[in-house]
């Protein structure tokens, strides 16, 4: 199940600054690594929670003329009508929930978890939690859209987070992923889970990219869904 791992170094950690009892997955965008994330969360860290931010393997995209360079999965066109790698999306997503499992195993309950991404990897973040059976926190979807959309609500019909709490984070000015299509999915996504729970941020003038304002944006976000436990 994890097969597809092995090419991929382990992840860049920002451990807790005191006993990790809550943790972050975090999953960057296409051609990049966790590297940069992990920076960023450095700067927003808070104390009892580890930041964990894998890298994607190397494989050739579609996209991009099958140039090899990180990827979660195969993308074939960033149109809302593009044919989408289900093979691919639904292995990068069983090796995302290992991850998980191995939190767990090292003490975190998954209910203290969120998972999060930017661009390819938020969409992957969010098809997760959605077809996971492990209770999450939250999730944190930055500049993404949701893959499979039309598999659901069939592909969540079993869900156990249906009452999970959504952060979902779009420029308005983004060219690579349409402002739309965050606005689409966090439509979808309301009519999945508990609407209440579901929040859409936009940012002017931000292209694909992130910006101070939407990691404390972010970092607010963490803080309400992974509160310090008392004995902390």
């Amino acid at each position: 199940m994890c097969g597809n791992n092995m090419s991929a170094p382990l992840p860049a950690i920002v451990p807790a600054a005191r006993k990790a009892t809550a943790a972050v997955i975090f999953l960057h965008g296409l051609g990049d690594t966790g590297h940069g994330w992990a920076e960023a969360f450095a700067g927003i860290r808070i104390p009892h929670v580890k930041y964990i931010c894998p890298h994607a393997p190397t494989m050739p995209v579609s996209l991009n003329m099958r140039m090899s360079m990180p990827s979660w999965f195969d993308i074939y066109g960033l149109s809302p009508d593009a044919d989408e790698d289900e093979t691919g999306i639904k292995r990068a997503s069983e090796n995302i929930k290992a991850l998980i499992e191995q939190e767990v195993k090292n003490g975190i309950p998954s209910h203290r978890i969120i998972l999060g991404g930017f661009s390819q990897g938020g969409a992957l973040s969010l098809y997760t939690a959605l077809t996971t059976q492990q209770k999450l926190a939250g999730v944190v979807a930055l500049s993404c859209w949701l893959p499979l959309r039309k598999s659901f609500p069939q592909a969540s019909a079993n869900s156990v987070n249906k009452d999970m709490h959504v952060l979902q984070c779009h420029g308005d000015a983004d060219p690579l992923v349409p402002f739309v299509f965050g606005s689409q999915t966090a439509e979808k996504m309301k009519s999945l889970i508990n609407p209440a729970n579901v929040t859409f941020k936009s940012y002017r003038g931000l292209p694909h990219s992130s910006c101070p304002e939407e990691m404390v944006d972010m970092k607010r976000f963490i803080e309400k869904q992974l509160p310090p436990i008392s004995d902390e």
